[in-house]
């Protein structure tokens, strides 16, 4: 199977995103791919309000990003932001969307990114439940940014039969993050014996953008890790387009030749 990271860079404008969804996701379509990625934020930009855009998975912007993924025949996964709970006094939950070919789920970030400085659950109400979803025989597991430095959420999804774990973020930049984002990609891969495609939102500072106070707008170097925790193809801070191909029997081998699943104690 082949499929696309899109490490875009989004702003405040909802219609400017969606641009940038139908420009990648009709790119990643001529390059063969069957799915395509997008980051966390992908509907808009951390730093900017969110409460007034949050909308359900049947509003607008969904289902401008569904007719994209219908158009060109492909998944799309991307992260936009739905209405939280109704007694919670004004919050909204990051969202994953997962969109074509005959599938529709989504997944709600579990791990709220209160580090650093920033404070996700001030305004975003926490998931409860790990997604995974199969297509074309492969099943996935997906992840939102921070959920990447908790390797029980990895696991689990390789439980529930993931072979893929999908993390989409807007990286919070800083002394050593880049890094960090890398090494937790590597390392969430060899813990789950899946491979991991993680994907980002390129580094504004590539394009000549300040960033805003310290909201996680991103640093670019998506990645697709391999099992035992290669880094089969990555790209650097700018904005672009990565495919890769997968095979699911590379996930059967490295099972069978570092069987951590089958071998952990759960105390």
């Amino acid at each position: 199977m082949r499929i696309a990271l899109a490490q875009i860079i989004t702003g405040r404008d909802l219609a400017g995103n969606l641009d940038l969804v139908a420009d990648y996701a009709a790119r990643a379509k001529s390059g063969g791919a069957e799915l395509v990625v997008f980051p966390e934020a992908t509907m808009r930009s951390f730093g900017n309000s969110l409460l007034d855009i949050a909308e359900p998975l049947d509003g607008p912007w969904a289902s401008a990003v569904r007719a994209i993924a219908a158009e060109q025949d492909i998944v799309i996964v991307a992260g936009m932001f739905t209405p939280g709970k109704a007694d919670d006094g004004g919050k909204v939950r990051n969202t994953l969307l997962v969109t074509g070919r005959g599938i529709e789920t989504s997944y709600d970030k579990i791990h709220l990114f209160d580090a650093f400085g920033f404070a996700e659950s001030d305004t975003v109400d926490a998931g409860t439940t790990p997604v995974t979803f199969e297509f074309d025989g492969v099943t996935f597991g997906l992840a939102t940014c921070y959920d990447i430095r908790f390797p029980g959420l990895f696991t689990e999804n390789a439980d529930r039969g993931a072979e893929v774990n999908i993390v989409c973020a807007s990286w919070g930049s800083g002394p050593g993050k880049a890094e960090q984002w890398k090494l937790l990609a590597r390392a969430r891969a060899a813990d789950s014996t899946t491979l991991v495609l993680a994907c980002g939102q390129g580094d504004p500072a590539s394009q000549g953008i300040e960033p805003k106070g310290a909201a996680p707008t991103g640093v670019g170097h998506s990645a697709v890790v391999s099992p035992f925790g290669e880094v089969l193809e990555e790209l650097d801070g700018a904005p672009g387009l990565l495919f890769a191909d997968l095979d699911p029997a590379v996930v059967k081998e490295a099972r069978t030749k570092l069987p951590v699943l089958a071998n952990r104690h759960k105390f």
